[in-house]
């Protein structure tokens, strides 16, 4: 097998100084970069393109899952984590391994072998992909939404979304502070974003109804929602329908 060109993401100096320590016993792994932190760790990899990364979920700013998201190359992952609620038997189906902190050097060899395996048999597309999909069938809510936009990253914190519009295979965030095109479905958020919040008032429309100002009638039987910020969502009859059960009148 060619060499393996690899990458960590790992906020904790020692945990990077394991890796790399255990790393050292594989010949047919190269380290092409370390980093403490999930920008910095996504720039790397979209423009390093290694074959593998071992990554923590839990980061300050950007989580290993968020980071996955937004990525443009797709290398074979290799979570590494202290916490275990990050539902490892989703995942271990779809990266390559789960390395639940701390682990021993044995685990490691582990991981490294279903790394070459995977590497052997499979394209790295399909695993990032499936990651994805484990994601978008869960039932967490979301409390913010990573989006990359000209080239930076954005993380949005659920709270600052006033309302979300369908556009195609797309989902387009509106919030004070902007709008953001998100490759999602609106089935997505509906599931995951609080429904105490959040209602989809509309086919095309979902509104956060701390943001509503006021609801006005709009042609014979529908309705119109009026927000905070002046913009205007129109609402169907089954979403005025969860919009009274919400708001209670």
């Amino acid at each position: 097998m060619s060499t393996i060109r690899t990458i960590i993401v790992e906020d904790e100096k020692l945990a990077r100084d394991l890796i790399k320590e255990y790393m050292e016993e594989f010949t047919e792994l190269e380290l092409i970069g370390e980093y403490d932190n999930g920008f910095d760790g996504l720039k790397a990899i979209n423009e390093l393109k290694p074959e593998a990364i071992f990554l923590d979920v839990q980061m300050p700013k950007l989580t290993g899952f968020e980071m996955l998201e937004v990525l443009e190359h797709h290398p074979e992952v290799i979570f590494t984590t202290a916490y275990d609620q990050y539902a490892i038997l989703a995942f271990e189906q779809n990266a390559v391994d789960y390395l639940l902190k701390p682990f021993s050097k044995e685990r490691f060899r582990e991981a490294v072998g279903k790394l070459e395996s995977r590497i052997d048999i499979r394209s790295a597309e399909s695993g990032i992909e499936k990651i994805r999909l484990h994601l978008a069938e869960g039932d967490e809510k979301l409390h913010r939404v990573v989006i990359k936009k000209s080239g930076k990253i954005h993380v949005i914190s659920t709270d600052d979304i006033n309302y979300l519009e369908a556009q195609d295979d797309y989902v387009m965030i509106y919030t004070d502070e902007g709008k953001y095109l998100k490759q999602q479905t609106m089935k997505y958020f509906e599931n995951h974003l609080d429904p105490g919040q959040f209602v989809r008032v509309h086919r095309s429309y979902i509104a956060n109804i701390t943001c509503i100002e006021r609801i006005e009638p709009y042609e014979k039987t529908n309705f119109i929602l009026i927000l905070k910020d002046g913009n205007k969502v129109p609402v169907s009859r089954s979403g005025m329908q969860v919009l009274k059960e919400n708001l209670d009148f």
